[in-house]
């Protein structure tokens, strides 16, 4: 806590919520299919997810279902805003990645700095 003064900016390092296996539309934002028109029973699916004959094949890093969460996550510039050395308590504006109680790496902001 003796490196940080009141006002500087941080970046926090941590490992954000699992939230167990998650579809198309949760994970990656797609907007899902109509509800009208015909359409039947398909309304949350990715849709396509490649071509036909050619290429014959789905592409790396194509976006589908899977574990979301429980990544290494950074958020960068947070504002320091108290300083409790006594203690060993930092006060920190923003959203700070992972659980209650859950360790996390402060380090002063790599792309802000002082303001």
């Amino acid at each position: 806590a003796d490196i940080f003064a009141e006002g500087s900016y941080v970046d926090v390092t941590g490992t954000s919520k699992g939230k167990g296996f998650a579809g198309t539309m949760k994970r990656h934002g797609f907007r899902g299919q109509g509800a009208a028109h015909g359409t039947q029973a398909v309304h949350r699916r990715p849709g396509s997810i490649g071509g036909c004959s050619t290429p014959g094949r789905v592409f790396k890093g194509t976006r589908m279902s899977g574990r979301m969460g429980n990544d290494r996550v950074t958020t960068q510039n947070l504002l320091v805003h108290k300083v409790d050395a006594d203690n060993d308590v930092l006060l920190i504006k923003g959203a700070i990645p992972g659980r209650t109680g859950g360790l996390v790496m402060v380090r002063t902001a790599v792309k802000r700095g002082e303001k």
